[in-house]
């Protein structure tokens, strides 16, 4: 006998089903034809059916693998999400590190830009009193010296060869 599907009545039992006979009852024949067909059709909607409910359960066990990978999606979208967020953050932290460093970088180097430029302002102002002492200095024993051959030429046409040397040197300091 099949097993039980809620029907109240099975494939099985309208095709061994058997009717009382009278007189004047219906041809047993056809009887048997007419149960044959609903026996068979009964039968056949019962295999769809049965049919219908495994890819129910298969459709219904999808649906559930389907959401499971849903949430998992979701879940990695998520956290994709999130650690891009990071990553701009992080990224938006050294870019800000970097510029700051580089600014701090650029103001050293700046500052040492102005010292060295200030530096080199001394120099050359070193440098511009530095002639000017020598151009003085050379114009002082220049003109020493010029003082002296004018002297010298003087003393040429005066006599003063007759002077003794200590003489000629003493009056050549004074000159000076």
């Amino acid at each position: 006998m099949e097993p039980r599907t809620g029907l109240r009545i099975t494939p099985l039992e309208i095709r061994n089903h058997g009717f009382r006979r009278r007189i004047t009852g219906y041809d047993p024949s056809e009887i048997d034809a007419f149960l044959q067909m609903v026996a068979d059709d009964y039968e056949n909607t019962l295999q769809e059916l049965q049919q219908i409910r495994e890819t129910v359960a298969k459709l219904d066990s999808r649906v559930v693998e389907l959401a499971a990978n849903e949430a998992l999606v979701k879940d990695t979208l998520a956290t994709a999400q999130k650690l891009s967020e990071e990553l701009r953050q992080t990224a938006t932290r050294e870019s800000e590190v970097r510029i700051g460093e580089a600014e701090i970088e650029s103001g050293k180097i700046l500052e040492a830009a102005h010292r060295k430029a200030a530096r080199l302002t001394e120099d050359i102002r070193e440098m511009r009193s530095l002639r000017s002492s020598a151009a003085s200095a050379v114009r002082a024993t220049l003109e020493t010296h010029l003082r002296m051959l004018s002297n010298l030429e003087e003393d040429e046409g005066s006599g003063a060869e007759d002077l003794p040397l200590s003489q000629l040197s003493t009056e050549t300091d004074d000159q000076n």
